[in-house]
């Protein structure tokens, strides 16, 4: 089939790649036009739209989907098919039905579960033990057409967002591939989502990472594996603002050669610092914490940051 591939962010560009290696033909590229990115807000390309310049693919970057100029040129290209993966901008319905086979959206959830933007961060979040991936067609309602496949990952209990979003990148780039497959032979047909089980995953926003350390550790350890790598967990100390990596539930157990030692008794937010491990009080029991980015700063282990800390009386983060 003649495509037209929608996607943005680096998840996406496995899935162009799988695409680009598979018997269809890639005509072009729809993506997020350039935007501020890094940590000098340079104005950029997206990383499928680089990848696509790279592999010699017209490139769009349409404002709008439904920019009057977008939708012409779509139909002078003629493709029988969009598959899409993490675009990041809602479709028209003029654009929905240029396609003949329609646009076939690559979602990270097994739908209908976690419908929406952040499906990945609210599968960690939830303390999900299994999520994967769905084949769908996108129809004007959010995520909610017929799906074509599935496939399931474990949920690891170390992941991060970004470590399962990447497992998830490479095998659902080999569901989409084969859902089209079988669209093209007539071998795969989409089957209606069931009404039972619909949940939504709406954007994480900064302001939802602001770790709250009443929370059980159990509650903070996913909140900080959900934001990583964005938007980034934090907290706060002496009104600066501290970027969190992933921590440790293993607070009981010590590094240091004298073996497991009984977990402390810190209030929540409280900071104990030793020279093996520094461990955060939560509503339930302490975490250790693992690497920590104040601004400006390189990111660095928590025990280096602690160093820096003024001495006397206790430390707790607000």
């Amino acid at each position: 089939m003649r495509l037209v591939f929608a996607g943005t962010p680096d998840t996406a560009v496995p899935v162009l790649d799988a695409l680009l290696a598979s018997r269809h033909e890639v005509a072009a590229v729809v993506t997020r036009p350039d935007a501020p990115a890094g940590r000098g807000r340079k104005v950029e390309a997206s990383p499928v739209a680089q990848r696509a310049a790279a592999a010699g693919l017209e490139v769009l970057t349409p404002a709008r989907a439904r920019d009057p100029d977008f939708l012409a040129r779509l139909r002078e290209i003629g493709p029988d098919c969009c598959p899409v993966a993490a675009y990041g901008a809602l479709l028209p319905q003029a654009a929905l039905d240029i396609p003949p086979h329609g646009w076939v959206n690559l979602h990270f959830s097994i739908l209908p579960a976690w419908r929406g933007a952040a499906p990945v961060q609210h599968a960690i979040l939830h303390g999900d033990d299994v999520t994967g991936a769905s084949t769908f067609l996108i129809v004007k309602e959010l995520d909610a057409g017929p799906v074509y496949g599935v496939l399931t990952e474990p949920v690891r209990p170390e992941d991060t967002t970004g470590t399962l979003l990447g497992r998830l990148s490479r095998s659902g780039a080999e569901l989409l591939v084969a859902t089209l497959d079988g669209i093209e032979d007539g071998t795969v047909h989409a089957v209606p989502q069931p009404a039972e089980g619909v949940s939504f995953a709406p954007k994480i926003t900064a302001a939802d990472a602001h770790v709250d350390w009443k929370l059980p550790a159990h509650v903070v350890d996913r909140l900080v594996r959900a934001c990583t790598p964005d938007p980034g967990a934090w907290t706060e100390i002496d009104g600066v603002r501290l970027r969190l990596g992933p921590v440790s539930l293993d607070a009981a157990t010590s590094p240091a050669p004298a073996g497991p030692a009984a977990p402390p008794d810190l209030a929540p937010g409280e900071l104990q610092v030793s020279r093996h491990a520094v461990l955060v009080g939560t509503g339930s029991r302490p975490v250790r914490l693992g690497d920590v980015q104040a601004p400006g700063k390189r990111r660095m282990t928590a025990d280096e940051w602690a160093r820096g800390l003024r001495s006397g009386g206790p430390v707790r983060f607000g």
